[in-house]
């Protein structure tokens, strides 16, 4: 559904993204894994279109994504810290969401397993860090897109409402929908995730499914494969293994 071509991205001298190319398919949760500051926001940023590949492209279904931005409209983002009017009601962003998209198809399911509608009046800027998180994830899935991408997904949820969310990403995966998930809880993305793609100093290390990885690596979990590659690239740069 979606495809990297190539991204190339500096901040001045720089370089964040070294032509990463990464497809991303439907029916498929990938993990965009990797240290802090391998370039896994800036990638993300660049499929939004809040950031500008310096070379190549970003293409949903096949097609280039054009600088409208109208390719957006299919694409649900939560990102890891949500901001929303702090003086708005819970209902009142959902309304204003809506009012932005009357025509748009809705998918309310998020709003109902976190029993968001029990909160409606409640100014957002009295909800806890949880709370945001819930009301992010449901405005991301609201208009039933085919791409949903999440940064840090369970960040302040209780295991209630994590174990809710893992099963709807789930049922959302089997609907043939394309899903990308950022996270530091390697135990959670191993519950979730049929491929990795494993970020490092901003180039592609490893992309394709979890199960490869594993056998490359010689591991069973998730986490220790990932310091497995971790351990090969500082010895490949001359460094401690």
């Amino acid at each position: 559904m979606i495809a990297l071509d190539g991204i190339r991205k500096a901040y001045g001298s720089r370089r964040v993204l070294d032509e990463v190319s990464l497809a991303l398919e439907p029916g498929r949760i990938t993990a965009l894994v990797g240290p802090n500051g391998s370039g896994k926001t800036t990638l993300i940023k660049c499929v939004l279109g809040l950031a500008r590949a310096d070379a190549g492209r970003v293409l949903l279904a096949g097609r280039p994504a054009d600088e409208s931005g109208h390719y957006r409209a299919r694409i649900g983002y939560a990102p890891q810290a949500p901001h929303f009017p702090a003086n708005l009601s819970i209902g009142e962003v959902f309304a204003m969401l809506q009012a932005l998209r009357p025509d748009a198809t809705l998918d309310e399911s998020l709003v109902d397993a976190f029993g968001l509608r029990a909160e409606w009046a409640t100014p957002v800027g009295t909800l806890s860090g949880g709370w945001r998180q819930k009301v992010s994830l449901a405005a991301a899935s609201l208009f039933a897109p085919a791409v949903l991408i999440l940064d840090e997904p369970t960040a302040g949820l209780d295991p209630i409402a994590a174990g809710l969310l893992k099963q709807w990403l789930r049922e959302f995966r089997q609907s043939g929908r394309t899903i990308l998930i950022t996270s530091h809880i390697l135990s959670e993305l191993e519950e979730l995730a049929d491929d990795v793609a494993f970020l490092n100093d901003g180039r592609l290390r490893f992309a394709g499914p979890v199960a490869a990885l594993l056998r490359e690596t010689g591991v069973r979990r998730l986490e220790p494969a990932i310091a497995a590659l971790l351990r090969g690239l500082k010895v490949e740069a001359g460094g401690a293994a």
